[in-house]
């Protein structure tokens, strides 16, 4: 697989693929082109690294994170957030690692 190969924008939503996991790790490429989310509240700790695109992050405490390509995030569990915003041209390309 080629991360980069995916459909063409405009994509109707999220697209989600497990790369790799187990029991305490799970690997997930997304795939997003205007696209926000509602807000997450998770048990896992996430670390983001933003490959394309730009994209912001919210945390319930007012605080925005902007990430450009090639940026790096880690979200602690229970750290309440939202996608508030992602790039259509060039669509953003997620890589996540939960663990």
């Amino acid at each position: 697989m080629n991360i980069f190969d995916f459909p063409a924008p405009p994509l109707p939503q999220e697209l989600t693929t497990a790369l790799a996991g187990n029991g305490n790790v799970r690997i997930e490429r997304i795939i997003s082109a205007g696209q926000v989310s509602a807000w997450y509240d998770q048990s896992e700790t996430e670390f983001i690294v933003l490959l394309q695109g730009k994209a912001a992050i919210e945390f319930d405490n007012g605080r925005t994170v902007g990430l450009s390509k090639g940026d790096t995030l880690l979200i602690q569990p229970h750290e309440r957030h939202r996608v508030s915003f992602t790039s259509c041209e060039p669509p953003c390309v997620w890589l996540c690692v939960f663990y």
